[in-house]
């Protein structure tokens, strides 16, 4: 049998599990997840490339912080440079906005803190990567980041 003392019990528990829910939930919802497809095609020139490349992103809104995995492939040579470049649109070049420094091998793995007018060209498209080396000094493979859908 169910006493009363059991079943305020019962009530506190199930309120502190649908509690601490919802703050996990409101953690992941300032988490957002973008990509970004590199290719040759997508250089602004185009490079004769057979190159390609898969950037995995995640930005925190909360703490503006940007979290990259980069993998690539089937470049001309080994990376020379590598940058987030904005703001600008598919087809359009930018100076770029955030060096990738470090080990340029793949996969590429780094974070940064975005200031607020970065951020918001990041969250409105505004920004792409692209590889370079030496036979592409301006640039190998590139694409615009994204949504994950």
């Amino acid at each position: 049998m169910i006493t009363v003392q059991k079943f305020f019990m019962f009530i506190i528990l199930f309120t502190m599990i649908l509690f601490m829910s919802a703050c996990g939930m409101s953690q992941n919802s300032d988490v957002i997840k973008l990509t970004a497809d590199l290719t040759s095609e997508k250089e602004v020139p185009q490079s004769d490339s057979k190159g390609s490349g898969k950037a995995n992103i995640e930005y925190n809104k909360k703490i503006r912080e940007l979290r990259w995995t980069i993998n690539y492939e089937g470049l001309t040579g080994p990376v020379t440079a590598a940058h987030f470049h904005g703001p600008a649109k598919a087809g359009e070049n930018a100076k770029p906005t955030i060096p990738i420094e470090g080990n340029l091998a793949s996969p590429m793995i780094g974070t940064a803190v975005l200031t607020p007018a970065q951020e918001n060209d990041l969250l409105e498209g505004k920004w792409y990567i692209n590889l370079h080396t030496a036979n592409h000094p301006d640039g190998e493979i590139r694409a615009q980041i994204s949504d994950v859908q």
